[in-house]
């Protein structure tokens, strides 16, 4: 796997985006477009684990939070590849892969960083999709 960073800048409110990417509407709106029918099943705390898994398929990864920063910077440690809503472990496709989000503000607004470990043969899929999930996250904070 190797890390990629991925930015845009958005002119809001640093709690207004936070919402945006943890608030369950909101983040279901953008990470469908990462990965179709993607939810976040758990608590968003420090030291807790999350699911992320989509609707369609049943895949998910299963991520402890491992450090947290409300309304500036959370870093997820996928834990286990999961599928059938996290019932099932599968193969390790990102388990060990990190995945974090960083608000920073300046004069310009605030840029969000989205920062992921991709699997080599996912990467062009991500290069991809996740530029359109941050344009898609810049919309609904600016709305």
């Amino acid at each position: 796997m190797d890390t990629h960073t991925f930015s845009i800048l958005i002119q809001a409110d640093k709690r207004e985006i936070w919402n945006v990417l943890w608030e369950d509407t909101s983040f279901r709106d953008w990470a469908n477009l990462i990965d179709e029918g993607t939810y976040m099943k758990g608590k968003l705390e420090e030291n807790g684990e999350v699911e992320f898994i989509s609707a369609v398929n049943g895949y998910g990864v299963t991520s402890l939070v491992e450090e947290l920063r409300p309304h500036e910077y959370v870093r997820f440690h996928h834990q286990a590849d999961t599928q059938d809503s996290g019932s099932d472990v599968r193969a390790d496709e990102w388990t060990g892969g990190t995945e974090s989000y960083l608000l920073e503000e300046s004069k310009e607004g605030v840029t969000l960083s989205m920062t992921l470990t991709i699997p080599a043969h996912q990467l062009p899929l991500f290069s991809d999709r996740v530029p359109k999930a941050l344009t898609r996250i810049k919309e609904l904070a600016e709305a």
